[in-house]
């Protein structure tokens, strides 16, 4: 079963040959529309925040804290790719964080082994999706829906909701601390591991596979593609980048706890679904995956920094997912149509 279909609506070399530049124009707005905008509110935010919009330090601040969001985004975009969705991103990283340090405080297990083992977990999380998804035929969303909880009663039953405190070595603090050329390490994480999935994604026989399945899986599999294969493949890439930024938000905060994690859900999910609505519209790609991060994070800033309650986040959120979603269905009628007509046309 899917829970999302992947069509992608970005326009080709042949639709845009015969159109004037005008036409063109208006072609690739909507294409490119959520980065124009997003340079948009950087230049106004600028404008009437000078001192403390355009500045080093928010830059800074921004990095720090939307890198757990942008790993988590691209971490459920991998299975958004096969038209299927993974919640247990954000109910997986409550317990990876906490492990990553009850590890090292309660068993006394060297930091890097205390990383491999989360990883491992991680991976063995994604498998198990993958087979109640492929092999059990139960929706994407309430499979990742079901195992997500479990893994978030684990960490309740784990930490006995308490937190999980202790002096944890320097090394497993430097994995999050780190500056590299004036800005947080976590930042080059992000840019280094968007690179290696788009470069699979779009290049890769893989990665044509995985868009193949998502835009539909039948015919994917009469063409010869084991789509069980990659499918479960993409769930247990997905538990491994999941488990990697547990590891990465157990490095920053330095304490464990179950109620830290479910705030980063639905802000990922947001950020890849807005990056389907841009670069390549109706396709969840890494790039618009990115952008979309960095728009809910220079809008969050922006509003904040003009005095915005504690409440502004989530509502902004909110209301961008339905925004993003919304406008993800319009493209995708819409071309649909587009396509209806051409042949009556001709």
């Amino acid at each position: 079963m899917q829970s999302i279909e992947s069509t992608a609506l970005e326009p080709t070399k042949s639709e845009m040959a015969g159109l004037s530049t005008g036409q063109k124009i208006g072609r690739l707005i909507p294409v490119y529309g959520l980065v124009i905008l997003t340079v948009g509110l950087i230049v106004i935010f600028s404008i009437l925040l000078p001192d403390t919009f355009p500045t080093v330090l928010n830059v800074r601040s921004i990095v720090s804290d939307k890198a757990i969001i942008a790993l988590l985004s691209l971490a459920a975009m991998i299975p958004m790719a096969s038209g299927r969705i993974d919640l247990t991103v954000g109910y997986g990283i409550v317990l990876w964080h906490i492990l990553a340090i009850s590890l090292q405080t309660a068993y006394g297990l060297p930091w890097p082994v205390a990383v491999v083992i989360v990883l491992a977990l991680g991976v063995l999380t994604g498998f198990i999706n993958g087979l109640l998804v492929e092999v059990a035929k139960i929706d994407s969303f309430i499979a990742t829906l079901g195992t997500g909880t479990v893994l978030y009663a684990l960490a309740l039953w784990h930490t006995g909701g308490r937190q999980v405190v202790g002096v944890l070595p320097e090394g497993f603090y430097a994995l999050n601390g780190t500056m590299l050329f004036g800005l947080p390490i976590t930042g080059f994480y992000v840019l280094l591991i968007a690179i290696c999935m788009w470069i699979v994604l779009e290049y890769l026989p893989i990665g044509r596979y995985l868009y193949a399945i998502g835009a539909n899986p039948k015919a994917a599999a009469l063409n010869g593609i084991p789509v069980r294969k990659f499918v479960i493949g993409a769930f247990v890439t997905s538990g491994l980048l999941a488990a990697l930024t547990g590891v990465l938000l157990a490095s920053k905060l330095r304490i464990g706890q179950a109620s830290v994690g479910l705030e980063y859900l639905l802000p990922a999910l947001v950020g890849a679904f807005l990056g389907s609505t841009t670069i390549k519209p109706g396709r969840v790609n890494v790039w618009g995956t990115l952008i979309g991060v960095i728009i809910l994070a220079v809008g969050i800033s922006g509003i904040q920094q003009f005095g915005g309650s504690f409440f502004v986040e989530p509502l902004f959120n909110g209301v961008t997912l339905l925004i993003a979603i919304g406008i993800a269905g319009y493209a995708q009628r819409k071309r649909g149509a587009v396509r209806r007509i051409t042949p009556a046309s001709k």
